[in-house]
């Protein structure tokens, strides 16, 4: 039944609020959607910054926390690294240097030592030596990057040349291609470390803002929607005779 309001009655008709019914609790939900990840990433990167609050001894600290800061005594074995493909900064290509560090015989964990640019020719990789002797170093503790879509499995090759360039690898076929189980996750080395690259360490995602940003443009198509229905339903009272 239309609705008289003064002089006007609001009578939207029938295909419109069957439009308006479908859109806007989609609108809403994804508004709703983007608020939930914006309090999520708040609360990654207030961990990413926590993490620096205290050192813990990696030996003694397994399955700590991710971004905790820890530290560790070990050997890199610069016989068998991985390069990670795939990885940009400021717009260039190039790779993540991850190098085994051999704490003891059955504790191996792998450090990012940073990103290094592509060379000239992608059949030409970079140098990236590193000395055997025992040290201790100290970083943060990460996961292995991931792809955003992964459109296929591939598989880290047994018999490519070492350092081994890998695109988005698991853990597990790591632990393969070295021969030996590693610590569930990386460490990225500290800026004032020695034997690194560019290290500009922080959440690889979304800052919370973007998230934000994305839940206001949602909310101002479904409050769009509604003056839309609002301003087209709204009509003359003689306009809206015969209207069911």
């Amino acid at each position: 039944m239309p609705l008289r309001i003064g002089n006007r009655v609001f009578a939207p008709g029938v295909p419109l609020t069957v439009v308006t019914v479908v859109l806007l609790p989609l609108l809403l939900g994804l508004g709703r959607w983007q608020v939930a990840r914006m309090h999520e990433k708040q609360a990654l990167f207030a961990a990413f910054e926590a993490g620096d609050d205290t050192t813990l001894d990696l030996s003694f600290a397994p399955g700590s926390a991710r971004y905790q800061h820890v530290a560790a005594i070990g050997r890199y074995d610069s016989d068998h690294q991985f390069l990670l493909d795939n990885l940009t900064h400021q717009g260039r290509a190039g790779y993540h240097v991850l190098t085994p560090l051999v704490i003891d015989e059955a504790r191996t964990v792998l450090v990012d030592r940073g990103w290094i640019a592509l060379g000239a020719q992608r059949a030409v990789l970079p140098d990236v030596p590193v000395a055997t002797d025992e040290r201790s170093i100290a970083g943060r503790l990460n996961e292995l990057p991931r792809a955003g879509i992964e459109l296929r499995n591939e598989r880290v090759a047994s018999d490519a040349p070492w350092p081994r360039v890998v695109s988005y690898p698991k853990l597990a076929e790591l632990e393969q291609a070295l021969g030996r189980p590693l610590y569930p996750g990386i460490v990225q080395l500290d800026t004032g470390q020695p034997d690194g690259f560019v290290r500009e360490w922080r959440p690889s995602t979304f800052p919370p803002e973007r998230h934000l940003g994305y839940a206001v443009t949602w909310f101002t198509l479904a409050a769009t929607l509604l003056a839309i229905y609002a301003v087209v339903g709204l009509r003359r009272g003689g306009d809206a005779k015969g209207v069911r």
